[in-house]
């Protein structure tokens, strides 16, 4: 997805697990337009806030320390698992396709792979 260069950055902005989690929140907000409007207030809510907490919670524990940092993370992890759920319930609701969810499903394995790598990474820094 296209990033608009700001003029003010912040250093969180360069972790590619964050800018895969903002992808990713573009990703459900267009699929969530195709479901029912019954669904407004309920699943599609959901699935949107999980997916922008992913991105959320890598802004909000980055400037912390290393635990602080890890337990963001670590919530960061819980939003992406939430998502499957979602997904799964979208698809089982026919609001999008098998192959959908298969994408919304790689996507989400693919971040939490990378969160488990970088909280690996902080924590490694951490031990004496």
């Amino acid at each position: 997805m296209e990033n608009k260069q700001s003029i003010y950055h912040f250093k969180f902005e360069d972790l590619k697990v964050y800018q895969k989690a903002m992808d990713f929140g573009e990703v459900v907000f267009a699929l969530i337009k195709k479901f029912p409007a019954e669904e407004r207030f309920a699943l599609s809510s959901q699935f949107t806030r999980a997916a922008d907490s992913i991105a959320l919670n890598l802004a909000e524990g980055y400037p912390g320390s290393d635990a602080q940092f890890v337990k963001h993370i670590n919530y960061a992890i819980y939003s992406a698992n939430e998502c499957v759920s979602c997904s799964t319930n979208a698809e089982r609701r026919n609001y999008i396709t098998s192959s959908e969810n298969e994408e919304n499903r790689k996507y989400i394995s693919e971040l939490t792979k990378m969160l488990s790598s970088l909280r690996n990474k902080i924590q490694q820094r951490q031990k004496p």
